[in-house]
Formats: C-alpha cells, sequence, structure tokens
C-alpha cells in the first residue's frame, strides 16, 4: 500500500534497517494513517505518535540511537522529538513539524492582545525555539519483539517473566485490539507491506472495536483493557463489538485489580475524546463506572427543579457534553460540578434544595481527585471550579467584589470556570451566555491589574519586622492578610507609606 509519513519515523525505520534488524511501524500509528489516508488527510501532518517494534535488543537500539533513553523493564526504547532531529542534522526550525490542535474558544484573558495584564498572569520563561517546536510531541519509542507473555494478577505483563519474540506474528498476537494489531513494513519511496493477521483493516473498515482473540482472556490478562476499549471506541466514533463488550460486563471488578495511575490516565483520554459524555454512558453500561466513580451514579434519578428538566445524572453528562475546553481537569469538573447534590437534596416548603451543594461537592471532588492520584495542583483546580461554580453576578456589585471573586478563583483558572458555566447553562437547556455574565467578564478584565494576592501588596514580611522590631511569627501573615483586605476594597491604598500607617494601626489593636 502506498502511504505517506513522516520524514522522523522513515529515519528511524531506515536506521534499524541499515543495523542489520527488522523494523516495523506498529499500534496506533498504523492505525490512525490507514483512516487517515482512508479520510484524504495527509497522515504525515496528521500522526505525531509513532511507535515501532524490532529484532534488535534494547541495548542494541540505544547503540543506534546514542541519545535515546531506556526507563522501563518492557524493551521500550523512547527517543525525543528534538533529539532525534538533532540525530537527523536537522535543526527544529527548518523541520516542517505538525502543529497542535486546540479547540477554538472565547477566552476572557487574552495574553496576546490584552493591555493590562495581572503580573501573575505574565509570559513564562525564554525557551529555546527548539524546545518550543518540539517539546509537545510525543517521544518516538521503539520496542524489541515479544512473545507469549505471563501476567501478574490481571495487571501488567510480569516483567520477571518478559521474553523478547522472534517475529513480528509473534508480536502481534500479544496486542489488545485488532485494530492496534496491524503492522506496516517501509519497501520504497512511499509503499509499506501491511502485516494484519487479526482482521484489523476489516475491523477498522467496520467501525468495530474487537479484542485479538478471545476477548476474556485479553481484559483477565490485563484489566486495564476494558478501559481502553471504551476509549478507542468514543476517540474514534467506533462500536466495541457485541462479544467483545459482554466480557467487559462479565470482568469489570477486575478494573479493582488495576492500579489508580493506570485508571486514571485512561479515564482522562476518556473525558479529553470528543464524545466524552458516551464515554461515561459506556463506562456505566459496562459496569466499570461503579468502581471509578460512584459518586456519580448516586445522582441517577435525584430530581431538580427550577430551570432544570433533567435529573442530575443526566444534567452532568450533558454539561460535560458542552464543555468548551480541552482540558480533562475542567471536564472533570463540569462532570463533578453538582456531585454535591444527590447528599444535600432536600423539599423544604413543596420546592426541592440542594443548600451548599456546591461546598460538599468540591469535597467529593477533592476525594476523587486524590483517589485518581491527581498532582496538588490538579486537586487544587477541580476543588476551586466546584467551590466557586455558583457565582453570581449583579449588576450593583462593587469593584471590590469583583477583585475577591476573582481572587478566590484564581486569575489563572477564570477561564475555566467560565467554561464550566457556559457549559453548565447550555446542558440546562439555557443559551450560552447572559448579559450579566458577559458584564461580569468586562469588569474582570478592567480589573486585571489591580492587586489581588499578598505579593501584589506594596510592603512585604520584611518591611513589617524592620518597622516593629520583631521576629517572624502568624502575626505576619494576620498582619499582611489584613492589609490585602484593605487594599481589595480601595486600591488606591497600595502605597508603602499608607499600608505602614494601617499596619501600625493593626499592631496596636
Amino acid at each position: 500500500m502506498k502511504l505517506s509519513i513522516r520524514e522522523e519515523a522513515l529515519f528511524i525505520i531506515k536506521t534499524l534497517e541499515d543495523g542489520g534488524f527488522e523494523a516495523y511501524l506498529v499500534g496506533g500509528a498504523v492505525r490512525d494513517i490507514i483512516i487517515a489516508s482512508n479520510q484524504d488527510i495527509d497522515p504525515s501532518e496528521a500522526i505525531k505518535d509513532y511507535d515501532f517494534t524490532t529484532n534488535a535488543t534494547p541495548d542494541q537500539i540505544q547503540k543506534l540511537f546514542p541519545e535515546s533513553f531506556y526507563e522501563n523493564e518492557f524493551g521500550t526504547v523512547a527517543i525525543t522529538h528534538q533529539e532525534l532531529l538533532t540525530q537527523m542534522g536537522v535543526e527544529a526550525n527548518e523541520a516542517i513539524l505538525p502543529k497542535p490542535h486546540h479547540l477554538p474558544q472565547d477566552k476572557i484573558i487574552d495574553l496576546a492582545n490584552a493591555t493590562r495584564i495581572h503580573e501573575s498572569l505574565g509570559t513564562p520563561e525564554e525557551i529555546s525555539q527548539a524546545e518550543a517546536e518540539t517539546n509537545w510531541l510525543p517521544n518516538f519509542e521503539i520496542t524489541t519483539y515479544r512473545s507469549d507473555e505471563i501476567y501478574a494478577d490481571f495487571r501488567r505483563p510480569d516483567p520477571d517473566k518478559l521474553t523478547w519474540g522472534k517475529t513480528i506474528q509473534e508480536d502481534l498476537k500479544r496486542r489488545d485490539f485488532t485494530i492496534n494489531a496491524m503492522a506496516l513494513k517501509y519497501l520504497k519511496d512511499d509503499e509499506f507491506e501491511l502485516t494484519d493477521p487479526f482482521e484489523g483493516i476489516e475491523n477498522l473498515n467496520q467501525h468495530s472495536i474487537r479484542t485479538v482473540n478471545e476477548p476474556s482472556d485479553r481484559f483477565q490478562e490485563d484489566a486495564l483493557r476494558m478501559l481502553r476499549a471504551i476509549r478507542f471506541a468514543v476517540q474514534l466514533n467506533f462500536q466495541i463489538d457485541d462479544q467483545t463488550f459482554e466480557a467487559i460486563i462479565k470482568h469489570a471488578d477486575l478494573i479493582t485489580k488495576i492500579s489508580w495511575e493506570r485508571i486514571s490516565d485512561e479515564f482522562l483520554k476518556i473525558i479529553a475524546t470528543q464524545y466524552p459524555a458516551e464515554g461515561i454512558s459506556l463506562l456505566d453500561e459496562a459496569g466499570l463506572l461503579q468502581f471509578i466513580l460512584p459518586e456519580l451514579i448516586e445522582c441517577k434519578g435525584v430530581e431538580q427543579g427550577g430551570h432544570h428538566n433533567t435529573d442530575v445524572w443526566t444534567h452532568s453528562l450533558d454539561a460535560l457534553k458542552e464543555c468548551p475546553s480541552p482540558d480533562p481537569v475542567v471536564r472533570l469538573a463540569t462532570l463533578l460540578h453538582d456531585v454535591g447534590k444527590a447528599p444535600t437534596f432536600e423539599i423544604r416548603n413543596n420546592k426541592i434544595t440542594f443548600y451548599n451543594h456546591e461546598i460538599l461537592g468540591s469535597r467529593i471532588a477533592d476525594k476523587v481527585a486524590k483517589r485518581l492520584k491527581f498532582s496538588k495542583d490538579q486537586r487544587r483546580r477541580l476543588f476551586i471550579l466546584i467551590r466557586q461554580h455558583m457565582f453570581y453576578y449583579q449588576t450593583q456589585n462593587s469593584d471590590a467584589s469583583i477583585r475577591r471573586f476573582m481572587r478566590h478563583v484564581g486569575l489563572e483558572n477564570i477561564d475555566d470556570i467560565l467554561d464550566l458555566r457556559e457549559a453548565d447553562r447550555l446542558g440546562s437547556g439555557a443559551r450560552k451566555t447572559s448579559w450579566r455574565l458577559e458584564e461580569m467578564k468586562q469588569r474582570m478584565i478592567e480589573q486585571l491589574n489591580q492587586p489581588m494576592k499578598v505579593t501584589d501588596l506594596a510592603i512585604n514580611g520584611h518591611d513589617l519586622m524592620t518597622e516593629f522590631d520583631k521576629k517572624p511569627g502568624s502575626w505576619l501573615g494576620e498582619i499582611l492578610g489584613k492589609l490585602l483586605e484593605k487594599v481589595l476594597d480601595d486600591p488606591e491604598l497600595n502605597t508603602k507609606e499608607k499600608l505602614m500607617e494601617l499596619a501600625k494601626k493593626i499592631n496596636s489593636q
């Protein structure tokens, strides 16, 4: 078959072959190249993630690619895009690189055009052009052929029992799904030979996700494959084969054998696809969601009043479907923004109420974030977005109240909480925005350069210790916090002289 792939991928294949080894392009790269070719999309531009397999051992691979690195126990050697370009003798600014694709979004904080920007939103440190061009691209990964593997406790191949394979056929039969069990061998020019022992092409044409051989065997080997089946279904807009889906339902409880780090990685990939709500529905139908997000399942059947005409579960999925942000943390916040409604449901004076659901919801979401092994920053963002999602604006709100809102949310999270609000509105059947929301956005823009945090004050802890001849202690934070509250009300107070006078009064109280 005639295909076009990137020069960097061809260089890896040719380097391995010139070294006397076999070399194939494998896995998702083959799948996506064929899909792109069938849709008249240039694969060399569309495909960014390339994986290769070879009969060369990791040591032999590293001799051919000196700047590569080998950090796992499964025979995979990786090389960064930048290092590969350097080995090819190509400067990053001379290479024709694929461009990142982002969903179009209207942002309130436009760093390129804003005339006033708070220093906390300043540009990051300078990086080289080569890094800027390539640091977002995934590494190229080269894996030695593997043979039939012994799996430990439904998780992953046991590295102590790992054996190298001798042929490409051995390697392909251990893979998860037929559409991922194809390999391309380079012949000449743009011609490739396809190895497809499990009818992967046929399943691609049928838009079907089917395991290699018996699905129960594949899922009992590595239960994470059940999540991967759902991820591929929503990522590619394919259907899961009936026998494969039945096996997922049968073995759903095996997902509890998988580490939360691996579950989190696949789960976030699911909600980062073009069809995140469908992904959540599939997880629920398969019986997997009860082990990953049982808190969300509790929202089923929880009725809502007011402008809502669906239960909390349906509204949460509808909101997720409408979320304009590609960021999986923002999408998870959108999915969980009303998760506190189930435990706070009450009927008062014949009306449904959910008092303080955003407070309880943020705490529930934080537990979810811990379970999914989020970083501290991810946990904090998720907590803030859910805790603050009920913000309410009236024209008579003071500038100080606007600044306080921006401070509580964090300037770096303003766009995210507005994306959540848009998704919440659309998921309720309302319009994307309102005149109040647009007015609030404009007023926030007007406040972008005003002091928002203690470090924005014209004096600091050292100034106070010098003035009062005191050692560091809790008193410093108390005075600085009170000064900030004064400045939030009146930014004109933010001078060293005025703040020191206020500090003296506070200290004498």
